[in-house]
């Protein structure tokens, strides 16, 4: 159970890693934007700033998750599964975020939150 717990969470983190790509470093790409639903070019560049800090919110959570996974393999069980749960819980609880803000996200949010979802309860099994 250990080693399906630690797929999740290692897909999760890698997601997040992937979002904060998008959202710090690509932004203004209008494959990017386009993405997460930003009209225009102009509205892009506006929304860069936030864009940016949110991003580095996604990269620190999935940094958070390697660290616990880390720290559970090396025999650091309490401290990894504090780190893995509350990172997981973390990216759960902005996927429930993410559905309040409108029916359209509902994708988004699915494919943000299933992942950590899935750790999380592996890991709690395990």
């Amino acid at each position: 159970m250990i080693i399906l717990a630690t797929v999740f969470v290692t897909l999760a983190a890698a997601l997040h890693v992937g979002i904060f790509i998008m959202e710090s470093i690509s932004w203004t790409r209008p494959t990017i934007w386009k993405r997460f639903g930003v009209a225009s070019q102009e509205a892009a560049n506006t929304t860069r700033p936030l864009a940016y800090n949110q991003g580095f919110y996604n990269l620190f959570l999935a940094i958070g998750a390697v660290l616990g996974l880390i720290f559970y393999g090396i025999g650091m069980h309490a401290s990894g599964l504090a780190l893995i749960l509350f990172t997981t819980g973390s990216m759960v609880a902005a996927a429930i975020v993410l559905v309040t803000t409108g029916r359209g996200y509902l994708r988004p949010a699915l494919v943000q939150g299933v992942l950590p979802l899935l750790g999380f309860v592996l890991i709690l099994l395990s």
